[in-house]
C-alpha cells in the first residue's frame, strides 16, 4: 500500500469515527433540542401548540388560583362571647343571707356549684331553682332568673354566674400550628387570627401557609398573610368550625440545562419564569441555550383559545411557551410570565454544547484512530 493510500485510509477511518460519534444514538443529551420541539408542533402535524411568549400571551395566561373566603363565611357576625349555648359549662356561687340556708351549710352562707353543663336542649338544673333555660341568655340574665327562683325560698339571695370553657362553642385546629387542639370561642378568640394566635401561630413559612376553614358542608381557603392584608378575611368563628393549616402543595418540574433537575414547590403564592429559573439554580452556563427556554403545560380551552386567537378548541390543550432571554425585552417578559401548578420548565442545550461533546468524544478516540493507523501501516508493509 502506497503512502498516499495509507493517508486516504486514515482519513476515511477518521471520518467514519466522527460520523459515528456525532450520531444521535451515541452522544448523551438532556432532552430534545429546539428543532425537535418545534417539529412536534400542531403546525407541523404534532400535538402541541408552540407559542412565543409576548406581552399579550403573558396577560392571557396570568391566571392564578384565587383564594378567599366565600360570602357565607364573610357574612358571619362576631359571636358575643357571653351568650350561653348548649354544651357550655357554667360556674355558680350562691350567697344566702341566713346562717342555715337552702343550699349553704351551717358554717357558711355560700354555695359553689362548679361545672354545671348546659344540656343539649339548652337547660341547666339548679337545686331549688329547678330546670331553667340557659342557652341564648347571658350569664347576667341567668343570674336574674336564678335569683327570682330562689328569693321566694331564702331571703335576699345573691347569685354569681360565670361562663367556663365548654364544648358548646369550640373550634378544632390541626396541621402546622404551634399547638393542635380544641379551643373555646372566648372574647380573644372570636376571630380566625385570634384563634390562630392562641394556638401558637403557624409553624411553616408564612408565604406558603394556607388556612382552610370547614363549617359543616362548607369549606373555604385563604392565604395566611391575607388575614392581615385584607381585614375582611379575619372571619368570625362558629362553634364546631375546623381549621386546617397546611403549606401550599403546588409545584413545578425543572428539566434540561438548568442548575438542577427536580420537582420543586412554589416558594410564594405567585412565581414567574425568572423566579422559577432562579429557584433551580439558574441556567447551566456551560451548556444552556437562553433562546430555548420552554414552559410546557396543559392549558384550559378558554385560555388556549384566547392565546391562539381562536374559539373552536375544546378541552385542555398541550401548550409549549417559548421564552427567548436574549431578546431586548426577553428578561422582562420572563419576569412577567406566570408559572402555574404542574408546569414543566425545560431548557435546551446550546448547539455548541453538542459540538463540544463531539470534540470530547473524538479526543477520547485518538487511541482508536492510532490503532487504525497502525493497522493501515501494517497492511501497507505486508503489501
Amino acid at each position: 500500500m502506497t503512502p498516499r493510500t495509507s493517508r486516504r485510509a486514515k482519513a476515511i477511518a477518521l471520518c467514519l469515527i466522527a460520523a459515528l460519534v456525532a450520531s444521535c444514538g451515541v452522544l448523551p443529551r438532556v432532552g430534545p433540542n429546539k428543532r425537535e420541539i418545534y417539529a412536534g408542533s400542531v403546525q407541523r402535524q404534532g400535538d402541541a401548540f408552540v407559542v412565543a411568549v409576548n406581552d399579550r400571551v403573558t396577560r392571557a395566561t396570568s391566571v392564578q388560583p384565587a383564594l378567599g373566603f366565600t360570602e357565607e363565611f364573610l357574612r358571619s357576625d362576631i359571636l358575643q362571647s357571653d351568650i350561653i349555648r348548649p354544651g357550655d359549662t357554667l360556674g355558680l356561687t350562691i350567697w344566702e343571707n341566713v346562717d342555715d340556708g337552702l343550699l349553704a351549710g351551717e358554717t357558711t352562707n355560700q354555695t359553689v356549684l362548679e361545672e354545671v353543663q348546659v344540656d343539649g336542649a339548652g337547660f341547666v338544673f339548679i337545686p331549688y331553682a329547678g330546670r331553667i333555660r340557659a342557652a341564648g341568655n347571658t350569664p347576667d340574665a341567668i343570674r336574674r332568673i336564678i335569683t327570682g327562683k330562689l328569693e321566694d325560698q331564702t331571703p335576699d339571695p345573691q347569685v354569681e354566674v360565670r361562663r367556663l370553657a365548654g364544648d358548646g362553642s369550640t373550634v378544632s385546629l390541626v396541621g402546622s400550628v404551634g399547638a393542635q387542639g380544641v379551643y373555646p370561642i372566648e372574647r380573644p378568640t372570636r376571630t380566625l387570627s385570634g384563634m390562630l394566635a392562641t394556638a401558637g401561630g403557624v409553624t411553616i413559612e408564612p408565604d406558603i401557609a394556607q388556612i382552610t376553614v370547614i363549617r359543616g358542608n362548607l369549606r373555604s381557603k385563604v392565604w395566611f398573610q391575607d388575614l392581615y392584608k385584607y381585614p375582611e378575611f379575619d372571619i368570625a368563628l362558629r362553634g364546631g368550625d375546623r381549621v386546617l393549616v397546611e403549606e401550599d402543595t403546588r409545584a413545578f418540574t425543572a428539566l434540561g440545562a438548568t442548575g438542577s433537575q427536580a420537582r420543586l414547590p412554589f416558594a410564594s403564592p405567585t412565581i414567574s419564569a425568572v423566579e422559577a429559573i432562579a429557584q433551580v439554580g439558574g441556567l447551566r452556563a456551560s451548556s444552556a441555550d437562553p433562546t430555548g427556554v420552554f414552559i410546557l403545560r396543559n392549558e384550559p380551552a378558554e385560555i388556549a383559545n384566547q392565546v391562539l386567537g381562536r374559539d373552536d378548541l375544546i378541552g385542555a390543550q398541550r401548550m409549549v411557551y417559548v421564552l427567548d432571554l436574549t431578546r431586548p425585552n426577553g428578561m422582562f417578559v420572563a419576569r412577567d410570565f406566570a408559572v402555574r401548578d404542574d408546569d414543566t420548565l425545560y431548557v435546551t442545550e446550546a448547539p455548541f454544547a453538542q459540538w463540544n461533546k463531539v470534540i470530547s468524544a473524538l479526543t477520547g478516540t485518538l487511541g482508536t484512530i492510532g490503532s487504525v493507523s497502525t493497522a493501515a501501516d501494517a497492511l501497507s508493509g505486508s503489501g
